[in-house]
């Protein structure tokens, strides 16, 4: 993946320090988070599962690709820039929960060659970092910011804001990131990321 492999550097981690080799994710990521990749499809099968017997089945359906678990197209790496980026939560912990909720768009940025995401606002943002991993997967590892806070956690110090994910290209500048079993509400977010302006 061009841009994304590199030697071991050091890497920043939604702000602490970690050596490690960039294009090894597994070095940094918790094992409650190595935990939850290793379930993705899982997520995604009950999520979609939910979607499709609730009343949301025809707003997912319209989103294509973005919630095809099966479609991902090679060279996943960000460029550095500006993006549009939004949350859908597919999927509910509890029987009381929504099973479809889709967020507007947000302003997020890539940084520090293609290494670093932000959403910069809203009242829930992240920050963390973008593993190579396959030709046609990354993985991000990053945590949660609410309301006023200026800075997130270091990754790993909470695991309520630990945030964990597979970051895919779905079409010619239409990323996605596939968070399963986030902390809060459902099963699985996927986050979009498409070009701003």
């Amino acid at each position: 993946m061009r841009g994304v492999l590199g030697a071991a550097v050091l890497v920043v981690v939604a702000g602490s320090a970690v050596a490690a080799d960039r294009a090894d994710w597994r070095r940094v990521a918790t094992k409650e988070d190595r935990g939850r990749l290793r379930r993705w499809r899982d997520a995604w099968v009950e999520a979609m599962a939910q979607v499709r017997a609730s009343e949301h089945a025809r707003a997912a359906a319209a989103l294509g690709a973005l919630v095809d678990g099966d479609r991902a197209l090679a060279d996943p790496a960000l460029p550095d820039g500006d993006y549009r980026c939004r949350t859908i939560k597919l999927g509910a912990k509890g029987m009381t929960r929504l099973r479809y909720v889709a967020y507007p768009f947000f302003g997020c940025r890539v940084s520090e060659g293609g290494s670093r995401l932000v959403k910069l606002d809203g009242s829930q943002r992240f920050a963390g970092r973008l593993y190579a991993d396959t030709d046609a997967r990354a993985v991000f590892l990053g945590t949660l910011m609410l309301a006023d806070e200026a800075r997130p956690l270091a990754y790993g110090r909470d695991r309520a804001r630990d945030m964990v994910g597979i970051v895919e290209r779905v079409g010619p500048a239409r990323w996605r990131i596939a968070m399963p079993y986030p902390a809060y509400e459902s099963l699985l977010d996927v986050v979009e990321i498409v070009p701003a302006g």
